[in-house]
């Protein structure tokens, strides 16, 4: 039974792992690479310091942590970067408390949901972050390898024809 939940949380950690971090690496592959001075113009009129250089950064975050999260190899780090980037998007591109005119209160209520939404998804990576990817993941794998050696280093041995055999050499001495 314990294999079957296992099972069940690997596929469900990976699925996750695959929904939480589609929307940062379709971005980057679909729209901030390809569109890079679009983007850079975008940023400067947003706010961003230094916007050329924070997309560079941006990139980074976003294409290293996507990679990790998803292959599941040092994934409290990946995921992270990922939770850096989305705090700093969101605090510059869905500002709905700049919204002060009742006459652009439907655009308040956009970016509102906007900001909400990453909170959501900050929770998620945060989540990650603490509790790790899951069985099905690289880091999984190499936990389950450590508690292997870690359960086979304190077995005790047994003794072998050899090592009675030594042990009578060191005795007659």
């Amino acid at each position: 039974m314990e294999s079957l939940a296992t099972g069940v949380q690997g596929f469900v950690t990976l699925f996750a792992r695959l929904m939480m971090v589609a929307i940062f690496v379709l971005s980057t592959l679909g729209n901030k690479i390809p569109h890079f001075s679009e983007t850079v113009d975008y940023m400067a009129s947003e706010g961003v310091p230094q916007p050329k250089l924070a997309l560079f950064g941006a990139i980074a975050l976003l294409v290293l942590g996507g990679l990790s999260v998803i292959s599941g190899a040092w994934t409290r780090i990946g995921a992270s970067f990922l939770f850096v980037f989305l705090v700093a998007a969101t605090f510059f591109f869905h500002d709905f408390w700049s919204y002060a005119d009742p006459a652009l209160a439907a655009q308040q209520q956009g970016q509102l949901i906007h900001f909400m939404k990453n909170v959501a998804i900050g929770g998620g990576l945060l989540m990650l972050v603490g509790f790790g990817a899951g069985p099905w993941s690289v880091d999984g794998w190499i936990a389950t390898k450590e508690a292997e050696a870690a359960g086979a280093a304190s077995r005790p041995r047994r003794s072998s024809s050899k090592d009675k055999d030594k042990a009578k050499d060191t005795s007659a001495e």
